[in-house]
């Protein structure tokens, strides 16, 4: 069975450079939710050098500012599971008290019907970005 993650739709792809790339979350109810993808497949953060991780984490912190530049959420929530696909990745959703299951994970069951929300832009998001890396000097 092949990686889901290896073998990526290139349409999810919002941004990317040599390492990682940044992917929309596939779930239409929340617009603010993307995944940081490490490119080669290895499952746990520990397979990284201390470089790669610094790398990948610095991306996940870009999206994540990012999106609270732009949506202003309640609340912004990371997470590396990778039970279910072993390729390393990290979600990031921007998160708001009357989404669908706040204060639940997204995943979760959920406990109201939420108010449709404008579809972030993901033209916006990956300049914003790309701003974002910019600004840190630890990334090159």
């Amino acid at each position: 069975m092949q990686c889901p993650l290896c073998v990526m739709n290139q349409n999810e792809i919002i941004w990317q450079d040599a390492l990682c790339c940044v992917a929309t979350g596939g779930d239409p109810g929340y617009p603010g939710y993307f995944r940081v993808v490490w490119g080669e497949h290895v499952a746990e953060m520990s397979d990284l050098d201390a470089r790669a991780r610094r790398h990948l984490m610095d991306v996940v912190l870009a999206v994540e500012s990012s999106l609270r530049a732009l949506m202003n959420p309640d609340k912004i929530n990371l997470a590396s599971l990778g039970n279910k696909v072993p390729h390393l990745h990290w979600h990031v959703i921007a998160r708001f008290a009357d989404d669908p299951h706040f204060p639940e994970a997204i995943w979760s069951s959920e406990q109201r019907r939420a108010p449709v929300r404008d579809r972030l832009d993901c033209a916006v998001l990956a300049t914003r970005i790309g701003v974002e890396l910019a600004r840190n000097s630890a990334f090159c």
